[in-house]
């Protein structure tokens, strides 16, 4: 593990990452070059196998790899917008796991070793990238120490590659609708439709869309890992709330923040949660929440009849069309793909009062928003905010920086709060009731293994109860937009949510890099 006392003052940031795209974009990378490593030719849709076959037949190494992806970077980044800061030792890691790989038995290794991966930024890294959550106003701040999934990460040999972007403060400081946007890098782009990303793990759904990075990771509170992976056409595992840690990530609510892979496909997104699950000292909740772990992990759940005999639910009123008759006809299509690999479903299902979810859901987050942010904000060791009043007055101050003018509502109404007092304890009993009476009522009594929707429109559901989700390429809707299909399921369900959404993924290969016209 890397660390520093000081960090770069925002202008030598700046500074810094000019040069540092202007040699990445000036140097040459010829078509020969990239043959030189014989049988792996391009990193398009190269998966966590492929790159670790061609580590293993000497065809690839890590420094190269990297440079790889530096490279998409300095093309795509521009536009796209995924990738906030590249690691300056990058290039260090790289040549340090092909060190290690010299003189260690493939096998003993793990299979993120020398894999580049992208971090929201959110999650915090002891090195000498900035954790900032897209906003000017944490750049420079020094963590105490990696955040929990990060050091497994390095533990696992992982190359930190970057932090990728996100919806400003994981889109908890205003409702407006502007998914993808952060002060420090603007708004990122869907590389599928130069629109919309969905948020707020935005720039780690665009990245390995976009092939800028081979795996990435995202957080959820309520949507953030399954909406932008849908949108991007991506795979993204939000696990189950306490399956991973969240110690140094920056938080909206410990009750339902959550930290997953986005990956291109299954398998990889199943790699990296194997690496980042476990117990975690500095967050109590993985304590408990380890005994879900299988032993022998989760890449055994990688079974292509992974649909046979499954019971999965379709609650119809949570798949929304809206006006659009062509993912209604996809999903039907879809649905005789997963009767035709032996699934049993179960339609025609009924959630009560999911409309009530919403209104308790914001009581709840706002204060407890207020209370972990401070928290997080008081534990840095540097750091010019130090709680969520001095970022709303940071705000004001910087509003042309911060763009204000998309308001700040959400840290407004967070900061009116006054702990967990009697609104606050209500809407908790209401969210826990709703969930007992709603979600798991309608799995144990079915005896369903999994729920399926389209896009993330499960996510409130799976938020409130900390249960987990996966989500799978699906299709297109009328306008050229990708969506997936969710499968949810009851705490602890990821082994059978890995085999359904493998199962299916197998069935189906929707999943297709996008074509650019820039």
């Amino acid at each position: 593990m890397t660390s520093m006392a000081t960090k770069f003052s925002p202008l030598c940031f700046t500074v810094f990452s000019s040069l540092l795209l202007i040699l990445l974009a000036t140097t040459s990378y010829s078509a020969q070059a990239i043959k030189a490593a014989h049988g792996f030719s391009s990193i398009k849709e190269a998966t966590v196998h492929d790159i670790q076959l061609a580590f293993k037949q000497n065809q690839l190494s890590s420094r190269k790899l990297v440079e790889l992806y530096l490279k998409q970077i300095s093309r795509l980044n521009p536009v796209l917008k995924g990738v906030l800061e590249v690691n300056p030792d990058a290039l260090y890691q790289a040549d340090k796991a092909d060190h290690e790989r010299k003189f260690k038995a493939h096998g003993s290794l793990s299979p993120l070793h020398g894999i580049p991966i992208l971090l929201k930024d959110n999650i915090a890294t002891k090195d000498k990238l900035n954790t900032t959550a897209g906003s000017y106003a944490l750049l420079g701040s020094v963590v105490p120490r990696d955040a929990g999934v990060v050091t497994k990460l390095r533990k696992a040999g992982a190359i930190i590659l970057g932090k990728a972007t996100l919806s400003e403060w994981a889109h908890y400081r205003f409702n407006a609708a502007h998914d993808g946007w952060n002060a420090r890098k603007g708004r990122g782009k869907s590389p599928y439709t130069m629109g919309d990303p969905c948020g707020s793990s935005s720039g780690s759904a665009i990245s390995v869309a976009a092939n800028m990075a081979a795996v990435s990771l995202g957080t959820e509170t309520d949507g953030s890992i399954l909406c932008p992976s849908s949108n991007n056409l991506v795979v993204g595992i939000k696990p189950t709330v306490g399956l991973t840690s969240r110690a140094g990530v920056i938080p909206i609510s410990q009750r339902q923040d959550s930290v997953g892979p986005i990956c291109r496909t299954v398998a990889d997104a199943v790699y990296v949660l194997d690496a980042i699950v476990g117990i975690d000292h500095y967050d109590n909740a993985t304590v408990e929440t380890s005994r879900y772990i299988p032993k022998g992990g989760y890449a055994q759940f990688l079974k292509t009849n992974g649909l046979r005999t499954k019971r999965v639910g379709i609650v119809r009123n949570l798949c929304i069309f809206g006006n659009d008759a062509v993912i209604a006809q996809i999903f039907e299509q879809h649905l005789k793909t997963l009767r035709k690999q032996g699934t049993i479903l179960v339609d025609n299902l009924e959630i009560t009062n999911i409309g009530e979810i919403c209104s308790n859901e914001d009581i709840a987050l706002a204060a407890e928003f207020k209370i972990y942010i401070n928290a997080y904000l008081k534990e840095l060791v540097v750091s010019p905010v130090r709680s969520l009043a001095d970022l709303i007055a940071f705000n004001k101050k910087n509003s042309k920086l911060e763009r204000l003018d998309y308001g700040q509502d959400l840290f407004i109404k967070a900061e009116k709060t006054n702990g967990i007092g009697n609104a606050e304890k209500a809407a908790l009993v209401n969210l826990a009731k709703l969930t007992r009476e709603g979600f798991v009522k309608l799995m144990t009594k079915n005896k369903l293994d999994a729920l399926v929707t389209t896009g993330s429109s499960v996510s409130s559901i799976l938020a409130i109860g900390g249960f987990p989700g996966v989500i799978v390429p699906a299709g297109y809707d009328s306008d050229g937009v990708p969506f997936g299909l969710s499968f949810g399921g009851l705490k602890g369900s990821e082994p059978k949510l890995i085999e359904i959404a493998y199962g299916f993924e197998q069935a189906t290969e929707i999943r297709k890099p996008p074509k650019f016209k820039f």
